[in-house]
């Protein structure tokens, strides 16, 4: 159990940390990061629905998505070339371990580099909170997914449960 000033100074670590990051903006050749709004609700979840839940029933309707959006302990962002969002990532941060909840890219915007970059925001914003790991759930069968977090990101697996494989983050040496 954490100690209570310890808790007290990762809640103030974190809320600094969203706070530094609520005028960022970066722009990749093109295509533009920002934290999501709520008014991104929507989109978001027609994009988890089309993107990643396809085949598994749709959870992250517009509602939920808008919950974690509203979450102080929640990182969202959204990548838009043209108005258009091309993809999005949602992370959620606990005391010591980070959930990567929800990241896509459309299609046509893969191989650019919007994931990878994506992931490394919140891989570095997860290391400015003071977390220690940041984990994500995958289909055992999304060979894609799989060499994306295994050999762009260098996350490691962790466990595979009834065709899901979970990572984490590898620790970077000090």
């Amino acid at each position: 159990m954490p100690l209570p000033g310890l808790r007290a100074a990762r809640i103030a670590a974190r809320r600094d940390c969203r706070k530094s990051w609520q005028n960022r903006v970066m722009n990749l050749a093109g295509t533009t990061l920002r934290l999501a709004r709520q008014s991104d609700a929507l989109t978001l979840a027609a994009m988890s629905r089309d993107l990643i839940e396809s085949g598994l029933g749709w959870h992250y309707r517009t509602e939920r998505i808008g919950q974690l959006l509203a979450n102080a302990d929640t990182v969202s962002l959204v990548a838009s070339e043209n108005a258009r969002t091309a993809g999005f990532a949602i992370m959620t941060l606990g005391e010591e371990r980070a959930h990567l909840v929800l990241l896509a890219v459309r299609a046509d915007h893969h191989r650019r580099g919007i994931g990878r970059r994506m992931t490394q925001w919140l891989v570095e914003t997860a290391i400015t909170a003071g977390i220690a790991t940041l984990h994500v759930e995958l289909r055992a069968q999304n060979r894609a997914a799989y060499l994306f977090y295994r050999a762009r990101l260098n996350f490691e697996q962790t466990l595979r449960i009834d065709g899901l494989l979970s990572w984490r983050a590898k620790r970077r040496s000090a």
